[in-house]
């Protein structure tokens, strides 16, 4: 497990494995699993596929919530078993409350995220942005004092999220990365849903690129 400390709040990073299912079709994913916290309180981002690696990797420090970019089910389909486990509440934005309910019909999310709110953990807010386009609820978590924002599916490295299924629009993802994520500072350091990190400014140059490629 990989982890930056700056100042007393660190980030932890975690892999985990499993499959993404919507449309009719399934497909075998890895997911990126962030914990932002200190050796007493953390947060998870995105409780993915495997509750027990989580619950391993928060280990005895206090869970203060499980936080979903959104309701994608291989981003939250551990979400349940980890709130059970740590007594944890999940978040997530009600713009995504009906994909939400495709994975977990008969588990609500425990509270509302909101644009402009901010989390603190260990002394380290996380400013939540709704950056929707990827699916209707979907948000980042701004960590200035971490020089760090976590994308969920928003933004990755070479361009946005997928947009071809229900729940998702291209023009409105393109909106939320350039009006909300390409205008932080350059070297703000992008934790995404899946694969490698980036940067802000490594990205913003091939903004005009994606709009013409149209995805």
């Amino acid at each position: 497990m990989a982890a930056r400390t700056e100042g007393t709040a660190r980030i932890d990073h975690l892999v985990t494995s499993g499959t993404f299912s919507l449309d009719g079709g399934t497909w075998d994913v890895d997911n990126n699993v962030w914990i932002v916290g200190d050796d007493t309180e953390c947060v998870v981002i995105d409780a993915a596929h495997d509750a027990d690696a989580i619950a391993a990797a928060v280990g005895d420090r206090r869970l203060t919530a499980i936080v979903c970019t959104h309701a994608h089910d291989d981003h939250i389909d551990a979400a349940p078993a980890l709130a059970d486990r740590t007594g944890a509440p999940i978040l997530l934005h009600p713009a995504d409350a009906e994909l939400w309910r495709l994975t977990h019909p008969d588990r609500a999310p425990d509270g509302e995220l909101a644009d402009g709110q901010e989390l603190t953990v260990a002394g380290t807010a996380l400013r939540v942005l709704h950056t929707p386009g990827h699916c209707r609820g979907a948000v980042s978590l701004y960590a200035p004092d971490l020089g760090s924002v976590f994308t969920g599916d928003t933004l990755f490295a070479g361009g946005p999220g997928a947009t071809g299924r229900s729940f998702s629009d291209f023009p409105t993802i393109v909106d939320s990365i350039r009006d909300r994520l390409l205008t932080l500072p350059p070297d703000t350091v992008v934790r995404t849903g899946h694969g490698d990190s980036t940067t802000i400014g490594d990205e913003a140059p091939h903004l005009a690129e994606w709009i013409a490629r149209g995805h």
